[in-house]
């Protein structure tokens, strides 16, 4: 009688869900899958041997990619961040303004909007203000992880004008200026120069 045996990989999939696929450029179905060689006869499995490793595969390219790769965030993700880390910035610099005027708060709601929450309107921005709570900094890190440079200085010209419109920065709002410009990645110099030129372009009475 005949006795095959040897040894051979097996995967099973562990876990499962949606991650932005390198190859296919998009968001995608994937499986995380383990391996384990084992010890086989008759080409069946019969002893767990050593573990070899994980590994993501797409499931609509089937390439396979470190399990790092589900760190990335989704397109999805990367959309919803933008209008949730203005929503922060907004609320960080009307909090650190003493008496908000109609204009500021309308210039809060139009940076929010255009930065893709086009609902978002003055009653939303109550509720977010009616937080006894300091807002969360880390969709504004999110955001900061996923815009270039220019971005970044764009997405906070918009945060900083919240304030300017109604004058020059004080200074509890250049400090809450700089708490954002530091949870978006900038320095404190790209910060100070973004300020500057947003103050020095507001049109005043």
């Amino acid at each position: 009688m005949l006795i095959i045996f040897g040894l051979r990989i097996f995967f099973r999939t562990i876990g499962q869900g949606v991650f932005h696929c390198p190859r296919c450029g998009g968001d995608r179905q994937y499986r995380l899958r383990a391996g384990r060689r084992f010890f086989t006869l008759f080409f069946v499995p019969v002893i767990p041997l050593t573990k070899v490793g994980e590994h993501v595969q797409c499931s609509t390219c089937q390439a396979r990619f470190h399990p790092d790769v589900l760190r990335l965030p989704t397109a999805a993700q990367m959309s919803a961040a933008l209008p949730e880390g203005m929503r922060v910035a907004a609320v960080i610099m009307l909090q650190a303004t003493t008496l908000a005027s109609p204009a500021a708060r309308q210039q809060a709601v139009e940076a929010i909007r255009g930065a893709g929450a086009p609902g978002y309107g003055p009653a939303n921005l109550d509720a977010d203000l009616g937080h006894p709570v300091s807002p969360d900094p880390g969709s504004l890190v999110q955001v900061g992880a996923q815009l270039t440079p220019e971005a970044k200085e764009w997405f906070f010209a918009q945060a900083v004008r919240i304030a300017v419109v109604d004058g020059p920065l004080s200074a509890g709002q250049r400090q809450a200026a700089q708490a954002i410009g530091q949870h978006l990645g900038m320095t404190p110099a790209q910060t100070l120069g973004v300020v500057t030129m947003t103050e020095q372009a507001a049109p005043r009475d």
